[in-house]
């Protein structure tokens, strides 16, 4: 029996995914043996599918044995190649799916980041309604969802996805491997209207420096001009006392994030909900990224369950100066998002120094003042963002400006 390259999912439990075996030969042709539960309806979509994957990625006599769970085509293209490419591993080309128009929105650096919702990179099911959740953005993650053996596999599946799934305008973000293995996962990446890359357990400025330098090398080879940002995650007592380091070490970085559960391991402890363990290393991220000038993005709540600790938590990062938090189940999401909106007491105040600076800014006055109070341009910049995210979470209407301060 000749060699053979597997890739995917089977079993009762599977769905949205497959199953690909691929057993080249020197001669005969292709002859593909298919088992789907939608076989009457698409299976000669699927057939033609694959032989056209086959074709582009060079091989010309196989058998191959696919067992379909209900994939889309990105999933079944994307477990075709990664079977190819076990089995052929100089196999060079890549099969494709055409980049869909709603995949080619993009981002801006200031964006809200209240809430990321973690997607493991080789699981397409949980992406393919993840937008609409409402999440600020999703992360499509290769590192510590995916098990060591599919982390291949998944580099086709995240890529695939990133051109053919509907995120519904969330930010589309992708956590590589740490490196040097995050290197490559870049290649998978970049070309595909990737927004921000998260760098998992940086100690170091040098390794931010490493992506970004890839990063561009890339965006050059394939012609890409959008900004393409990065979020380093500070994991260890380390990463945590170089944070300031870390936060600035390139104008890409847009926010500094914090993983505890790495980081009360490193420390000897065990993580609680109370925190106290990791105040010092969460405050030490806020400050430095505050000082570089970049967002604070707290760790992930594990509990999925306890609503009551997540808001919680949400309040008490809310509290240290935290921008975002992670979410690992959509129903994490509104709540992190509620936690985070202003209250009415901020919003009143954020609107009469709004009110103010452009009553300013008519009149020609390089000084804004609120009654006796002199009020400095971060207080401005820190006013403008309250009412803007008052506005998006519903709490102020969009012309609230028309019956001046007082209405909401």
């Amino acid at each position: 029996m000749g060699a053979v390259g597997q890739a995917g999912r089977r079993g009762d439990r599977v769905r949205s995914d497959c199953w690909i075996a691929v057993s080249p030969r020197e001669s005969g042709g292709i002859t593909i043996s298919l088992k789907s539960k939608v076989e009457s309806m698409y299976g000669d979509s699927i057939r033609k599918l694959i032989e056209d994957g086959l074709e582009v990625l060079g091989v010309g006599h196989a058998d191959v044995e696919i067992v379909d769970a209900g994939a889309l085509p990105f999933v079944i293209a994307a477990r075709l190649e990664a079977a190819v490419k076990r089995v052929l591993p100089d196999t060079a080309a890549e099969f494709l799916p055409e980049a869909k128009p709603f995949t080619k929105y993009g981002t801006t650096r200031d964006r809200f980041r209240r809430s990321r919702l973690y997607l493991p990179g080789d699981q397409s099911k949980l992406m393919l309604n993840a937008g609409l959740h409402g999440p600020d953005a999703v992360i499509l993650d290769l590192e510590d969802s995916v098990a060591p053996g599919e982390k291949d596999a998944a580099r086709f599946v995240v890529r695939n996805a990133l051109r053919s799934v509907d995120f519904f305008g969330a930010e589309r973000m992708v956590r590589i491997n740490q490196l040097p293995a995050g290197l490559e996962d870049l290649r998978y990446l970049v070309p595909h209207n990737v927004h921000l890359i998260l760098i998992p357990k940086v100690e170091s400025p040098e390794q931010v420096i490493a992506v970004d330098a890839r990063i561009q090398e890339l965006k050059a080879e394939h012609g890409i001009d959008a900004d393409i940002y990065l979020m380093p995650i500070v994991e260890s007592a380390l990463g945590c006392w170089r944070a300031y380091e870390i936060a600035a070490a390139s104008p890409s970085v847009v926010a500094l994030a914090v993983g505890l559960e790495d980081y009360t391991a490193d420390i000897g402890t065990q993580r609680t909900n109370e925190g106290r363990e990791s105040f010092w290393a969460r405050s030490q991220v806020v400050n430095g990224a505050r000082a570089a000038g970049v967002q604070a993005i707290d760790t992930v709540f594990s509990d999925v369950t306890d609503m009551e600790g997540l808001m919680e938590s949400v309040l008490e990062a809310k509290g240290l100066g935290f921008d975002g938090k992670g979410c690992i189940h959509p129903r994490q999401i509104e709540v992190v998002h509620r936690g985070f909106a202003p209250k009415e007491k901020e919003i009143d105040k954020a609107k009469r120094i709004v009110l103010a600076f452009e009553k300013a800014e008519a009149d020609g006055l390089g000084v804004v003042s609120l009654g006796s109070k002199m009020i400095d341009p971060p207080v401005v910049k820190r006013a403008l963002r309250t009412v803007d995210m008052a506005m998006r979470s519903g709490l102020l209407r969009e012309d609230w400006r028309e019956g001046g301060a007082d209405n909401a």
